[in-house]
């Protein structure tokens, strides 16, 4: 009887030791994955990197890791020449492929998400446009609400306004219901359904121009494709998936 609790006090022993050794491992193989993803997708800052799995030792023999969730910084949309800031960039890797260096990582399939909060938005919008929630009801169509000065919008694309126009456009805003939407390359597009009737005619074109705009989120795998959007309280989120995303080599 004695033996047999000596034997279990080993195995529990062993046991422990075996998950510190595990729970070591995989922190370095973490924090080696952050710099080689860093270095591919040249990233301004590390990614949080979170392997999971247990026990990991036995998938590194296999070669492959059940599951990576990577979370980013330092991510950019650019609009217009303007870079904006990505609030958020997460992916969930499943049945990633690695070399015994952690030099080469392929995930089997991914699912990528981007957030963009409306403050940013409205830094990526043309001069004198404001980017905002829009209601529940409109959030579920995925649209956002656009407004403005009219006479800031105008002469944020260039237009000359004379001092008796400008005069009377003193104090109208411009407030429409933008469609956000992801072209075939990716690209976020908003668009508004309709526009009002201007009080000075031969603008409405450009005041279209003013309201209307496209963003390009920069940072994401490239073999990760964002083919959603919705829209919420706090901003839009925008998501995708892909196969056979190199993530590192």
């Amino acid at each position: 009887m004695r033996a047999l609790r000596i034997l279990l006090i080993i195995a529990i022993v062993l046991g422990g030791i075996f998950v510190a050794v595990d729970r070591v491992a995989v922190n370095i193989a973490e924090s080696k994955t952050a710099d080689k993803i860093k270095s591919s997708q040249r990233l301004a800052s590390t990614p949080d990197v979170d392997i999971k799995g247990f026990p990991f030792l036995t998938q590194v023999v296999g070669k492959e890791l059940d599951e990576v969730d990577v979370s980013l910084s330092g991510v950019t949309a650019t609009a217009g020449g303007h870079s904006v800031n990505v609030t958020e960039v997460t992916a969930e890797l499943h049945a990633v492929k690695i070399d015994g260096s952690f030099s080469s990582a392929v995930a089997g399939r991914a699912q990528g998400a981007a957030r963009i909060s409306y403050a940013d938005l409205s830094k990526a919008a043309p001069k004198g446009a404001t980017v905002g929630y829009a209601g529940p009801e409109r959030a579920a169509k995925g649209q956002v609400k656009v407004t403005g000065p009219l006479a800031d919008l105008l002469e944020g694309q260039g237009v000359v306004l004379p001092a008796a126009i400008k005069a009377l456009l003193q104090g109208r805003t411009v407030s429409a219901y933008s469609t956000v939407s992801l072209n075939g390359s990716g690209a976020v597009q908003l668009r508004a359904e309709s526009l009002p009737a201007l009080p000075v005619p031969g603008f409405d074109q450009r005041l279209r121009k003013a309201v209307d705009y496209d963003l390009k989120i920069d940072g994401m795998p490239s073999s990760i494709k964002l083919n959603k959007v919705t829209a919420s309280e706090e901003g839009l989120r925008f998501s995708g998936e892909g196969t056979e995303v190199r993530l590192a080599g």
